[in-house]
């Protein structure tokens, strides 16, 4: 089984910025954890600040992989083109966020991905993406 998880924008600041909201720990440190737990996952990882190049990542590997699991930060909230980029591929995308965005700013309760999404995990801190992991394993 193969899986790409990918960041977008502001979340290769994970464990400096805004440790409140989203903790100490760096995506880095964790993903190590989640490749030493599910070894026999296929596991890669892809962050980008450039919205063009989550859609060309979407892209490129959205017919041969088995899973995505997608934080897309703030562009959750504003990409018709990431939006329209996941409808476009085969391979199923799973929608993460570590914050509850239902619980800040109104502009972040809209997500122009959910509709094209398998499924939607929110507000979970980091486990968002082991859970995502566990629903495409079963």
């Amino acid at each position: 089984m193969k899986i790409l998880i990918i960041n977008g924008p502001n979340l290769n600041l994970l464990g400096k910025r805004e440790p409140e909201i989203y903790g100490s720990q760096t995506f880095e440190q964790y993903f190590e954890e989640l490749k030493s737990k599910y070894s026999i996952i296929d596991l890669e990882y892809y962050q980008s600040n450039i919205e063009g190049e989550l859609i060309n990542k979407l892209h490129e590997i959205g017919f041969y992989y088995d899973g995505v699991i997608l934080n897309a930060g703030a562009y959750t909230h504003t990409s018709i083109a990431i939006a329209d980029a996941i409808a476009g591929i085969k391979t199923p995308v799973i929608e993460v966020h570590i914050s509850n965005v239902h619980a800040r700013e109104s502009f972040r309760h809209h997500s122009y991905l959910s509709k094209n999404c398998k499924g939607i995990i929110v507000g979970l801190g980091m486990d968002g993406y082991r859970l995502a992991l566990e629903s495409f394993l079963k």
